[in-house]
């Protein structure tokens, strides 16, 4: 058999592929989770030196 069927006619590689799939979308999930979070994290510390700078103006 050549070299070029052999290969087509080879499914041993598609479990691989579709777990390398799966693992891609996680990371990608994962990636808008962390960016999300930062985000949020990000304008609560903001909000928070904000409040205690007016409470330090307010003496």
């Amino acid at each position: 058999m050549s070299l070029l069927p052999r290969f087509l006619t080879d499914k041993t590689g598609a479990t691989a592929i579709e777990y390398s799939l799966l693992g891609t979308l996680i990371a990608v999930a994962i990636i808008a989770g962390v960016g999300a979070t930062g985000e949020r994290l990000d304008w609560l510390w903001s909000n928070n030196n904000s409040e205690i700078v007016k409470a330090l103006n307010k003496n």
